[in-house]
């Protein structure tokens, strides 16, 4: 059955996730796709019991008088039944808006009203009362609960409406440039807007990927990075479904690496905050000068690496990735030296997370995001912003031309907003946001991304921050990384040493007056970091102005009260 949509009368050139699904139930019925960990062990979904789930949620949402087109949001932390609601939408020709588990009342309210969705679907949650109030203030929005003691109450419970309902008999016909689903932005400063993505480029992103790296019979994913965001959807929901790739989720933060043991993915990919924390776990219980010893014997060496990777759960991981945010070219050499291979890659929710990929892995341009993709294509604009073209583009801002138009040069080339740079082999090295460069009160401009990039190679902190905007000279924010018997006098005579080295190589206006080290660790819920995990620059700076207009004279390092 062909649903009423004007203007969409040509199927897709892909087939879209939801001909995929009934493909693999026909084709590989009993076969498990799922892995929902749960009490320890893992709930095992046959793609038979993913189909026939999908298709019951279309007719329960039907039952409750959802319409073809409409918006149904969703705000859970990856499981099993986040992959089902995802198909059921597209299976009842419904446009998902899905939302960041840990978005504020206040982003979630946003995000429902300027979608105008019709449904909130809510699942497992770290925190309810966000969650909880953006629903006590949309009580006209139908609710429907997953069965997990950490989902919030809602009107409808998922497992029960599933039950009661037989499996929909209509099968919609997509076309490439129809709407997918509302990806709301994340975004560093301002308000969310709302990218729309549309079945075409989203079935091209992912095919020329999977194209890319090729796919084996034995491959199987890890779903734990939020589906909300781009680069979860395209390379791990949107290879799983495209290859039939078995996936496995974790039950929660404190079971994470036992899940990811028990799984043992080929297919890995994660964030420069947490492959940081995954160092520095592994250098507590190995100081970095007695691995470098034990690297050094060759037998030794081989069992250390083993080691190492069995201790991540990662002993089959044939490829590795890396994304989301800047990372340090000094991480990804200590990983390749422990015999991890990280593959950075680079792209934007507009750019559906793929346009360059160090792929297949090149140790030499470590430092890169790697080479444009098949299809894609990269150019430097006069003003050193990166541009991009494909076939996987957004569709444009929903309810916003002026931003839709400020996104696409004369020609059809996508402003990403990044800067950056070409090699002689087409590598492309990020140097950071245009929005992110700040001048200081002496008129000059500053890039903080490659600095902090070099600060991360020469020393070992949590995070860190450089703002200057409007002060006499750039401060640098710091959250230690806390040792076992952490010494502030030992600390601030290595970060001094550190600091001269950087001024030493930096340009007069661009050298770092002091250093603030920061008490409480920046997160989302303290609205510095977004749910990607990128800093807030500009947050930071109106936080910390003062203090940087008011730095003590000659003192360096300060420890925040």
């Amino acid at each position: 059955m062909i649903l009423p949509n004007e203007n969409h009368k040509v199927s897709c050139t892909l087939p879209p996730p939801n001909e995929l699904i009934l493909k693999w139930a026909k084709e590989k019925p009993n076969d498990v796709y799922l892995k929902q960990s749960v009490n320890g062990e893992f709930v095992e979904w046959t793609f038979s019991d993913v189909a026939d789930s999908a298709l019951r949620l279309v007719s329960a949402l039907r039952s409750l008088g959802l319409q073809p087109g409409d918006k149904v949001a969703l705000i859970s932390k990856n499981c099993a039944e986040w992959f089902v609601t995802d198909l059921a939408l597209m299976l009842g020709d419904y446009v998902s808006v899905p939302i960041f588990p840990t978005a504020s009342d206040e982003t979630i309210d946003y995000c429902l009203k300027h979608s105008a969705s019709k449904a909130i679907i809510v699942g497992k949650l770290d925190s309810i009362d966000a969650t909880q109030s953006a629903l006590k203030s949309n009580s006209d929005i139908l609710s429907i609960g997953y069965s997990y003691d950490s989902a919030p109450k809602a009107q409808y419970n998922f497992d029960q409406l599933i039950s009661e309902h037989s499996p929909s008999q209509e099968r919609p016909q997509h076309s490439d440039n129809k709407i997918m689903s509302l990806v709301y932005t994340s975004g560093t400063s301002g308000k969310p807007k709302g990218a729309m993505l549309s079945y075409g480029a989203f079935s091209w992103s992912v095919q020329q990927l999977v194209s890319l790296i090729g796919l084996k019979d034995d491959d199987r994913l890890f779903s734990y990075l939020p589906l909300a965001h781009i680069t979860e959807r395209v390379y791990v929901f949107g290879t799983s479904i495209t290859g039939a790739v078995p996936t496995a989720f974790s039950e929660s933060l404190e079971t994470f690496l036992e899940d990811v043991k028990r799984h043992q993915p080929t297919f890995f990919i994660s964030v420069p905050r947490l492959w940081t924390l995954f160092q520095q776990r592994i250098q507590d219980k190995l100081p970095q000068r007695k691995l470098n010893i034990l690297l050094k014997l060759p037998i030794i060496n081989r069992i250390v690496k083993k080691k190492i990777a069995e201790g991540l759960g990662l002993t089959r991981a044939r490829i590795l990735g890396c994304g989301s945010a800047p990372v340090s070219p000094a991480l990804l050499k200590w990983y390749h030296s422990v015999g991890l291979n990280i593959t950075e890659a680079w792209g934007m929710t507009e750019s559906y997370a793929y346009s360059t990929i160090n792929y297949p892995f090149n140790p030499n341009k470590i430092g890169t995001v790697g080479n444009a993709g098949p299809g894609v294509n990269i150019k430097i604009a006069a003003d050193g912003e990166i541009l991009v073209n494909s076939k996987g583009v957004f569709s444009g801002y929903y309810h916003n031309d002026e931003a839709t138009k400020e996104s696409f040069n004369n020609e059809g080339w996508l402003h990403t907003g990044d800067i950056g740079s070409l090699d002689q082999d087409g590598y492309l090295t990020i140097q950071g946001r245009k929005k992110d460069t700040f001048k200081t009160a002496k008129g000059k401009f500053v890039s903080p991304v490659p600095i902090e990039k070099k600060l991360f190679e020469y020393s070992r902190v949590e995070m860190m921050c450089l703002i200057g905007l409007g002060l006499p000279a750039p401060i640098l924010l710091v959250v230690p990384h806390q040792f076992k018997n952490f010494d502030r006098v030992r600390y601030e005579k290595t970060t001094r040493k550190i600091i001269n080295r950087m001024n030493s190589e930096l340009e007069s206006h661009e050298q770092i007056k002091g250093v603030l080290m920061i008490k409480e660790p920046w997160s989302i819920e303290n609205g510095i970091l977004t749910p990607t995990l990128k800093i807030k620059r500009h947050v930071l700076e109106q936080k910390y102005h003062q203090i940087g207009q008011e730095w003590p004279k000659g003192q360096l390092v300060v420890w925040e009260d």
